[in-house]
């Protein structure tokens, strides 16, 4: 069966690369020309329009979805709603709101249509490697397409986690814990900095990481970041948030969940657009290691 990929940035190439090592057939398509040469460059097969994509699939056809979330995730998924015939599958495996996702099967189920929301963790490397899969929606249809997330995630690294949306919930609580995982790393090694003590940090983070309580793949992108820029000196202190984060504190306030450290850590990316600190710094950079999320350089 041939794959059909949508969004060939980031995390969507290393996909579609993923699927080509696994011997599935693939298709990708990505609005922008940039995008499609480098996939082409890397021998995945590409086109031009979503027609043409649509049109080189199978009878019966699968897309996957690696687009920003909202509104253009939401578009996309009307216009292939509108191309597609029941029995299709459309897998959303970005970063969907998993309200939208809702929205999406909905939109989808009532043509026939097949619809799963797939969170996706493991960063590029995972996408590339095996990622870590969180697939809701109909049994059915996830079962006629586990082969993918099989090929596709680490061993033992899917999980089909029930009804429509709950993927992209299960995603969405993995980022607020994720949030507030980061934030610690980056409070601790912002004292160390203040510290009389003159610490390497990156060798900091590799003893850590090796047989202590807090060994994590963060602890392993944090030794890297300093192995690179041993103060950090090149950046600046500003970290962005993507949304999950946001939406994990708002749905702790829907369903009356105290969730503090969460929450404090969306408030300090907040803060950090105002105080450039080092602890931001760590958080910005483990970011950009593991989401290839940009950094504000010095001078920026």
């Amino acid at each position: 069966m041939k794959v059909g990929v949508i969004g060939l940035g980031k995390m969507g190439l290393n996909i579609a690369l993923n699927l080509l090592d696994h011997k599935v057939d693939v298709v990708g398509f990505d609005v922008f020309e940039g995008a499609r040469q480098s996939a082409s460059n890397q021998e995945v097969p590409v086109v031009e329009s979503i027609e043409s994509l649509l049109s080189s699939l199978d009878d019966k056809k699968v897309v996957l979805l690696s687009v920003p979330s909202g509104d253009i995730t939401n578009d996309l998924v009307a216009t292939l709603v509108d191309a597609l015939d029941a029995d299709d599958i459309i897998v959303d495996a970005g970063n969907s709101n998993y309200k939208h996702s809702l929205a999406n099967y909905s939109l989808a189920k009532a043509k026939g249509i097949g619809f799963l929301d797939c969170g996706t963790s493991g960063g590029m490397e995972g996408a590339r490697e095996g990622a870590c899969l969180m697939i809701g929606g109909d049994e059915a249809v996830f079962k006629e397409v586990e082969y993918l997330f099989d090929h596709l995630s680490i061993d033992n690294g899917y999980l089909y986690s029930g009804k429509a949306g709950s993927g992209h919930y299960l995603k969405m609580i993995h980022n607020g814990i994720e949030y507030g995982m980061m934030q610690a790393i980056g409070e601790g090694f912002d004292i160390l900095h203040a510290s009389q003590y003159d610490y390497d940090y990156e060798q900091v983070a590799r003893v850590w990481n090796h047989g202590s309580v807090i060994r994590s793949w963060l602890m392993e992108l944090v030794e890297k970041s300093f192995s690179e820029d041993p103060q950090l000196d090149e950046i600046r202190g500003i970290v962005d948030a993507s949304g999950e984060g946001k939406w994990t504190v708002l749905e702790a306030l829907e369903l009356n969940v105290p969730a503090p450290v969460i929450t404090e850590s969306l408030y300090a990316r907040s803060a950090s657009k105002i105080d450039d600190s080092f602890s931001a710094k760590v958080v910005a950079t483990m970011r950009n290691q593991f989401g290839g999320h940009a950094v504000v350089g010095k001078g920026e």
